[in-house]
């Protein structure tokens, strides 16, 4: 059996978190993914993007998405098994060969969360622009 390469790097990563065995240490700085909020703090002034018109705007947009999709899926999803348990005979009937109502409602719900996705997916992405725009409008402010 070989003996391991002591010369190769420690592939654990390196989350300097006070619970590590024994800190590697860092040479850079920390990446963004493991700073904690207070040391996020400092970053921005949070409260100024808080207020700020556009940011508002922004929350605004999301949640009139984010809502009513949420609600469409949560009552498509939950229509299969109340029409089973309520409507049974409705949705025994055949349509082609063994298929019937139910089975074709049962595959539509994947087309249905697909659609949701790619809707998401169109919609979050004029999303990322608005906040880049935010970004640079409060970087703007910082260089100055």
């Amino acid at each position: 059996m070989n003996s391991p390469d002591r010369s190769l790097r420690d592939l654990t990563p390196e989350s300097a978190a006070p619970t590590d065995i024994a800190p590697l240490g860092r040479p850079a700085e920390k990446p963004a993914h493991e700073r904690t909020g207070a040391e996020d703090a400092a970053l921005a002034d949070w409260a100024a993007i808080e207020a700020d018109p556009d940011f508002i705007s922004l929350l605004k947009a999301k949640a009139a998405f984010v809502a009513p999709a949420t609600a469409v899926f949560v009552v498509y999803y939950f229509a299969l098994p109340i029409g089973v348990g309520w409507f049974p005979k409705l949705m025994e009937t055949r349509v082609w060969g063994a298929v019937n109502i139910a089975y074709l409602f049962a595959l539509s719900q994947f087309f249905m969360a697909w659609i949701l996705a790619f809707l998401y997916v169109a919609v979050a992405a004029g999303w990322d622009r608005r906040a880049a725009g935010l970004i640079a409008k409060f970087q703007r402010k910082e260089a100055e």
